[in-house]
């Protein structure tokens, strides 16, 4: 027998709503106390990177803990399980929050062997109705869609190095919508201010834990979880300084800031791609400052 051969639920559906309910108490017990020890089993690519320098910086200026702590709440789930051969066996649930106001709560869930936890990879929120129907069989079972598939309008490994690029150059992939032509047309304002210079640099990222996901959606298409990673510069004219960020981003920031700040960020995406033509529309995007330093 080859127990990685054989295409089976990533997971029960017992077992989902228990690795969600772990994944909070732990990521609000970090919350609370400010101590990325506290989730670090129960978070992985993106989200712990994200999550990591969010709680180092809040300890940093906190030692006490999260003085503005509020519980995480995560109700109405459903769980989208994907049945599947080999690893990382994976699962979306798909919840409610108390925070992010209407917005649906998307957490991917992963693990690499069954020995490990489930720990989730990708944290997005989308908009009330904007979570597409997933093909399932007769038993409610999801349809994991290959990373090299080519029948939708761009492969899904490769959707973190187009959206990257996208961002540099621009270009007919992506709809428009707040985290593409918007974004564009923001940093672009922002490139040029009075007395300063923006730089922007993007990569894709797409191996171990930050490996693209994908769900096949009713229509045939899919539903694709991604990360990148994104640098900014910002650069002061001779004779002035790079504005004072706040105390955050001070946190995580090396050397001294006289004339130049680098920030580097993780971003976690979601994207519906179409089958066969079409634009790709993200969803949603969650991004985090990871680190950053003065010149």
């Amino acid at each position: 027998m080859h127990g990685e051969r054989e295409i089976l639920p990533s997971t029960t559906r017992a077992e989902a709503a228990k690795a969600l309910q772990e994944f909070t108490a732990a990521y609000n017990e970090a919350d609370k106390a400010y101590d990325g020890t506290l989730d670090a089993d129960h978070t992985t690519g993106a989200l712990a990177d994200i999550d990591s320098a969010r709680l180092k910086a809040g300890k940093a200026n906190n030692p006490d803990g999260n003085p503005r702590h509020t519980p995480l709440k995560l109700t109405d789930a459903t769980f989208t399980i994907p049945k599947k051969a080999g690893w990382p066996r994976w699962f979306v649930a798909d919840a409610a929050g108390n925070k992010g106001g209407t917005a649906r709560w998307l957490l991917v869930f992963t693990r690499s062997s069954l020995d490990d936890p489930f720990q989730v990879a990708y944290l997005t929120l989308v908009a009330p109705g904007k979570v597409p129907q997933f093909k399932k069989d007769a038993d409610g079972w999801a349809e994991p869609v290959p990373v090299d598939s080519t029948d939708l309008a761009t492969v899904p490994g490769d959707l973190s190095r187009t959206y990257t690029t996208y961002l540099k150059s621009g270009g007919e992939t992506f709809a428009d919508g707040p985290h593409t032509s918007q974004w564009r047309a923001l940093r672009q304002k922002n490139s040029k201010k009075p007395g300063m210079v923006t730089q922007y640099i993007d990569e894709p990222l797409t191996n171990g834990d930050y490996a693209p996901l994908a769900l096949r959606t009713a229509d045939g298409g899919a539903l694709v979880f991604f990360t990148t990673r994104h640098f900014e510069k910002q650069t002061a004219y001779a004779g002035t300084s790079v504005p004072t960020p706040n105390k955050d981003v001070l946190a995580l920031t090396k050397g001294e800031i006289k004339q130049s700040l680098t920030m580097e960020f993780v971003s976690n995406e979601v994207a519906l791609a179409p089958q066969g033509q079409g634009r790709v529309t993200i969803l949603g995007r969650i991004q985090g400052l990871t680190s950053a330093e003065g010149s």
